[in-house]
């Protein structure tokens, strides 16, 4: 067994399994979660499982009830009655699906993490399970790279009756699906970005590039997510909110149309695209006011044009996280 440098300084404090592999540190692996549910009675219960299953489980995981309606509090409670990692919060709100309200949630979260330690901070959505290993093996990567800010895995959507991994990950786009931020990282970018049109994931990674993290995802780490991305909604009018989200992060219109150009074959068919283009040049046309900094819109629109540059490659050139 041949160790790095960096392992060999570590060998005292560090067990190491007759496999090689270095275990990590008490302090290495401390890690919380956040989740916002709103009715979620029909999916939490797995989720919470495929937690309880984890080789590494977090030192808390705060579970907020987004003003659900079913049974969603009473099943996140008993679990919490039986893990004491599990804490229940309720927050109270106008009904119905938000992307601003998901990220309040997640924050109103956050003040249940205030009296534990922790060295990276995740989210977990409602609606998905993540096989034992999944936090493990994502901390690893951390503790490998010092420099990794965002990291998470890909996401898996069931299609025919198996699971396939979703034609849109990237490994330069980490999914909010199930994903953890370095704790310097997390304070770095200020957090998840309340926004009108959503995006949070895609906002805080190039924020987190801007400051000098990397960011990656991994595609040996699965996340099976139980509902298609845009199912909460009219899928018509989930692209057509994607486009507006395109243009309030500053996307270069070009880039815009190219890229649309590529995903015409994603459900549904051809219209999905026009849907995109047309929120995003609606947009464009009024001039919207952007929730980012002019900064913001000209880092993004560098790595966008990095990758309309090696397009000629056969590189994809989506750089959006949905």
């Amino acid at each position: 067994m041949f160790l790095t440098a960096r392992e060999v300084n570590s060998f005292k404090s560090n067990k190491i399994e007759a496999s090689g592999v270095v275990r990590l540190q008490d302090g290495d692996r401390d890690y919380v979660l956040l989740t916002a549910a709103y009715n979620e009675e029909g999916r939490i219960a797995t989720t919470i499982e495929s937690v309880i299953a984890q080789t590494f489980r977090p030192n808390r995981w705060v579970i907020v009830s987004d003003c659900s309606t079913d049974r969603t509090d009473e099943i996140v409670q008993g679990y919490a009655d039986r893990n004491s990692f599990i804490r229940l919060l309720r927050v109270i709100r106008p009904p119905g699906r938000s992307f601003g309200a998901k990220v309040r949630a997640l924050h109103a979260g956050g003040a249940l993490l205030q009296d534990v330690t922790f060295r990276f901070v995740g989210n977990l959505d409602a609606d998905v399970t993540v096989e034992p290993k999944y936090f493990e093996e994502l901390l690893q990567q951390f503790d490998a790279r010092p420099h990794l800010g965002i990291a998470g895995g890909f996401v898996f959507e069931e299609v025919n009756g198996k699971f396939q991994s979703r034609p849109a990950n990237r490994v330069y786009s980490v999914a909010h699906a199930a994903q953890l931020v370095r704790k310097e990282c997390y304070d770095d970018i200020g957090g998840y970005a309340v926004l009108e049109y959503g995006g949070e994931d895609w906002h805080a990674q190039v924020s987190a590039g801007m400051k000098g993290w990397e960011v990656e995802a991994f595609p040996q780490l699965k996340i099976f997510h139980y509902r298609h991305t845009g199912e909460g909604d009219n899928l018509l009018r989930h692209k057509f909110r994607q486009g507006k989200m395109d243009y309030a992060f500053g996307s270069d219109p070009l880039f815009e149309l190219l890229k649309c150009a590529k995903r015409f074959r994603e459900r549904p068919f051809l219209l999905g695209s026009v849907a995109r283009l047309t929120g995003f040049y609606q947009s464009w046309v009024a001039r919207e006011k952007r929730p980012v900094s002019d900064e913001f819109v000209a880092f993004l629109r560098k790595e966008q044009r990095d990758k309309l540059a090696s397009l000629l490659a056969g590189t994809d050139v989506s750089n959006s996280s949905e």
